[in-house]
């Protein structure tokens, strides 16, 4: 079992980190924060087979800050190891602004220096150039533009954007981790001499913070992004992970009658729609058919029948369905279909449709079964 020493373990990549280094349940987690003493630090750095070097501060009340822990630090670590001749591979989590003139970039750049003087004993350095990461535990106001938006528009709070083109270039934190552990098992994405950038997906300002807003907005239009986007994808779950703890769920519109209820759950542009029929016992609902439009029921509760008829034709099709064996019933186009609760109990079907219903053009025609 190879023992992992991770600096910074309590910062935002460092929690992804070890959260994952733990769940895999295969290595022995040694985690480096600001209350580690030296002497503590000097025991890990002997008997550790890795280390995932990600202390570091981008912020700070005081300047001094930036070198203290970013370069000081750094060399501290390096020469530890090279008084107890140890080559252990190193992953070091470094900035795009280190070839910037700036007290941050200055001292990553200083920390680099020291690890790839350590490299020339023949250890093994990967320097990741990290740029805009996003994902859960990430900080508003502090290391993540991505983390500020998600946490203000969720909680109707404003946002500044000074240039809405500009553009960014974000990495995800899942994909952060991922690359650290094909370094942990020897295999990183090498990009030149010892740097290297992870996967990373270009947007502007004005679009991230209209994607965030609209993340919102589906909640009242309840139609969700494009999954298939991983950047979309990736941007969605970050910002489920900043709605308030008191506002986790939201209500539906539901269509309510004495036949029972009908209740729009999700829509899609380009997957279609989702909902929840309830049927009272002894109601019959639909008796329509559709051009283009079809449909999937799943009844999760109660028992009922699905008929169909081919419109021009006279035979009757029966589809007895039941919570009890969960069957997807597929409703083609051109037949007149209709679903009766036959039990005691509601009747309860999950519809999807292929098509958002549009009332402006709702390809739904009334002919008895």
């Amino acid at each position: 079992m190879k023992t992992v020493v991770v600096t910074g373990a309590n910062g935002f990549i460092g929690k992804n980190l070890c959260a994952t280094l733990q769940q895999q349940g295969e290595y022995q987690l040694l985690k480096v924060t600001r209350k580690t003493t030296t002497e503590v630090l000097y025991g890990y750095l002997k008997e550790c087979d890795f280390i995932f070097h990600l202390a570091g501060v981008n912020r700070p009340q005081d300047e001094k800050e930036f070198f203290e822990v970013n370069a000081d630090f750094t060399a501290q670590l390096v020469q530890i190891l090279k008084e107890n001749n140890r080559k252990v591979p190193i992953v070091y989590t470094s900035s795009i602004q280190v070839d910037r003139d700036n007290p941050y970039g200055q001292s990553k750049k200083l920390g680099e220096q020291a690890l790839l003087e350590y490299a020339k004993t023949g250890a093994p350095v990967y320097i990741y150039r990290l740029t805009n990461i996003y994902g859960k535990w990430s900080r508003p106001d502090y290391n993540s533009v991505v983390a500020t938006f998600c946490h203000n528009i969720a909680r109707d709070l404003p946002i500044k954007i000074d240039n809405s083109d500009a553009e960014i270039n974000l990495c995800y934190i899942d994909d952060v981790v991922e690359e650290f552990l094909r370094a942990l098992e020897g295999n990183p994405t090498v990009q030149g001499d010892h740097c290297i950038v992870p996967v990373s997906h270009p947007i502007t300002v004005g679009a991230l913070a209209d994607t965030i807003r609209s993340f919102k907005e589906s909640r009242n239009d309840l139609f969700i992004a494009d999954m298939s986007n991983p950047l979309v994808k990736n941007l969605y779950s970050t910002y489920l992970s900043f709605l308030p703890e008191d506002a986790f769920s939201y209500p539906l519109k539901m269509n309510v009658d004495n036949r029972g209820s009908f209740t729009e759950i999700i829509r899609t542009p380009e997957r279609g729609q989702v909902s929840v029929n309830i049927t009272k016992p002894g109601i019959t609902k639909g008796n329509h058919w559709h051009h283009s439009k079809n449909e999937k029921f799943l009844v999760v509760s109660g028992t009922g029948v699905i008929r169909f008829r081919k419109v021009g034709a006279d035979e009757v099709l029966e589809y007895h369905v039941s919570g009890d064996k969960m069957e997807t019933v597929d409703i083609p186009p051109g037949y007149t279909h209709n679903i009766e609760n036959t039990g005691d109990t509601d009747l309860v079907t999950i519809m999807w449709a292929n098509e958002p219903y549009n009332p402006e053009k709702p390809d739904t025609y009334f002919l008895e079964v």
